[in-house]
């Protein structure tokens, strides 16, 4: 039988208080500006989702997808006035992760930056936790 303190902590926990975990998932400024665009260009009424999928040389990769509404399992991330569904099965891969929109010489696409990434392919497409 497991004893219990007035706050509902367990026994001998009482005093301790539990650290605030970071925001799933969150937009630079230019993700956001980047995003505000595609959903005026058409994709009005839709949403994009993101999860985590296992694939590439180093195990794991992003997906992005325009979905009209929220899956049973997708989680809804707001930030910078925009919402963004996060697909629960990647929620543990993602969290902390900000979305940003880099415009080079050659190409431009959203990036990840993932506090929880250990690593990554040579070609960037793929990374591990």
């Amino acid at each position: 039988m497991s004893t219990s303190t007035t706050n509902g902590a367990p026994a001998g926990q009482a005093g301790k208080t539990r650290r605030a975990l970071p925001p799933l998932m969150a937009l630079t400024d230019a993700a956001a500006e980047r995003l505000r665009a595609l959903y005026a260009k058409g994709r009005e009424g839709m949403t994009l989702r993101i999860g985590v999928s296992t694939k590439g040389c180093s195990g794991h990769s992003y997906e992005m997808s325009w979905v009209e509404a929220p899956g049973p399992g997708d989680e809804m991330v707001s930030n910078k006035g925009l919402t963004l569904l996060v697909d629960r099965k990647a929620s543990l891969f993602l969290i902390g992760t900000v979305m940003d929109y880099e415009v080079n010489d050659l190409s431009s696409g959203f990036t990840f930056i993932n506090p929880n990434e250990k690593g990554r392919c040579g070609c960037g497409e793929s990374f591990h936790v």
